[in-house]
């Protein structure tokens, strides 16, 4: 039997996102009553320009005081997705000290703060759910934290960043420089007038140390994650992955290691092989790859930003929290009993791919190859151009730990014979 008391819901933020909030609860008001058991009210929208016009919402609602609106003891879920740290993280605390749980979009924060504020939720007795914080529409966090809760993963490797996407996938099919593909995007509205917070990897590292945390059972801390922008991408670089069958994606990485004592959270450009599922994802589209003891592997794929697609996930939280809110009961907090340290980035193993600038003289490449020795890098593949005295010489290793290589690339720096590292570039995905 349905409740007729509705439960009500204020909405922190109503930009791009939260105007689909209300847009949604409104619109489908009937069926999300009919899913939760009880109806659900829209009681207050916090903005900071009270004055805009906002279509379908009772400007009675509105208000600039956002704490008086969740201080009001008889709000029982906010929904806040007005981003940053602050005034965010002391809302949310003052939410659930004055009764309420919170649905959260605010990648930023919970990559920061997620092990306080859950340590709050839970000292209230409320939920704290965030779906809409990584991959936008994709159902990600809810299969890790929940469908998943009973196998072992291993290993979670994405496309977490839309602009990203399309300028590389823009790059990759054009033979367009990166800052062509960032103007197009630009235009298209894929990209902010400062864009510095995808194309340099903070928002996908924010997303990489949420996924870590959820999928390992460990606190990831924004900090704890290496991050290297796509800034330097070139087309040279496209030219070179097709050479080896692969394209560059940006990728968020979270893997166990192999003796299952630690784990690592990267996010950096890297080479793909053109045969794994995530080089078939183009424009601004999200995937992530889950790789796992008992499932195997698996794929979640979809628009990972915009309004309606995040607006999805913030309401599927939604009717989650209020099914709990009903039943007297919280959800999944956190989880972070296996409490495994993070390794550095020095210590990650993977594939590179260095091309180097050398005198086109007899000797370079035994000299070369000498240095890789030294450092205990193995080398898979050498192909070498040369003309007019100078010459181009592309190496891909074999397994190898960042520090090694690192120390690789310095001693390879100090040859004569070397006038450059034009690149260097993991490859990841095999």
């Amino acid at each position: 039997m349905m409740r007729t008391r509705p439960l009500k819901v204020a909405l922190l933020g109503c930009g791009v996102v939260g105007s689909e909030v209300a847009r949604i609860m409104t619109t489908h008001a009937d069926d999300l009553a009919q899913r939760i058991g009880a109806p659900v009210e829209l009681a207050g929208v916090a903005v900071r320009r009270p004055g805009k016009v906002r279509d379908g919402i009772d400007p009675a609602l509105v208000t600039t005081d956002a704490t008086a609106l969740v201080k009001r003891g008889d709000i029982d879920v906010v929904v806040e997705v007005i981003g940053g740290i602050e005034p965010a993280r002391t809302l949310i605390t003052t939410a659930f000290a004055h009764g309420a749980s919170v649905v959260s979009a605010n990648k930023a924060l919970l990559a920061q703060d997620g092990a306080a504020l859950h340590a709050v939720a839970e000292e209230h007795g409320k939920d704290l759910y965030y779906e809409a914080a990584v991959a936008g529409a994709i159902p990600l966090i809810r299969p890790l934290r929940e469908s998943l809760a009973g196998d072992k993963v291993n290993r979670v490797l994405g496309i977490v960043n839309g602009t990203t996407n399309f300028i590389l996938d823009k790059m990759d099919s054009t033979g367009a420089g990166y800052q062509e593909a960032l103007d197009e995007a630009t235009a298209l509205g894929y990209a902010e007038a400062d864009p510095t917070a995808d194309v340099e990897g903070f928002d996908a590292a924010a997303k990489a140390a949420i996924l870590a945390g959820i999928a390992f059972h460990t606190r990831v801390r924004l900090d704890d994650v290496y991050r290297e922008g796509m800034t330097e991408v070139t087309a040279a670089d496209f030219a070179s992955a097709k050479e080896m069958g692969c394209t560059i994606k940006l990728l968020a990485i979270c893997e166990r290691a192999a003796d299952g004592g630690s784990v690592t959270a990267r996010v950096h450009p890297a080479m793909i092989p053109l045969t794994h599922p995530l080089a078939s994802v183009r424009g601004a589209y999200n995937a992530v790859f889950v790789e796992s003891d008992a499932s195997g592997q698996l794929m979640f794929y979809g628009p990972g930003a915009g309004g309606a697609p995040t607006a999805s996930a913030v309401l599927g939280d939604l009717v989650a929290v209020c099914r709990n809110r009903l039943a007297g009961s919280t959800g999944p907090g956190e989880s972070a009993y296996a409490a495994l340290p993070v390794s550095p980035m020095g210590e990650v193993v993977t594939r590179y791919h260095i091309s180097l600038d050398v005198a086109d003289k007899p000797g370079v490449l035994a000299q070369v190859a000498t240095v890789f020795a030294e450092h205990g890098v193995s080398i898979d593949t050498v192909r070498q151009q040369g003309k007019d005295g100078e010459a181009s010489l592309v190496v891909v290793t074999h397994r190898a730990s960042d520090a090694s290589l690192s120390g690789t690339v310095e001693a390879l720096r100090q040859l004569d014979t070397v006038r450059g590292v034009a690149s260097i570039m993991r490859v990841e995905g095999e």
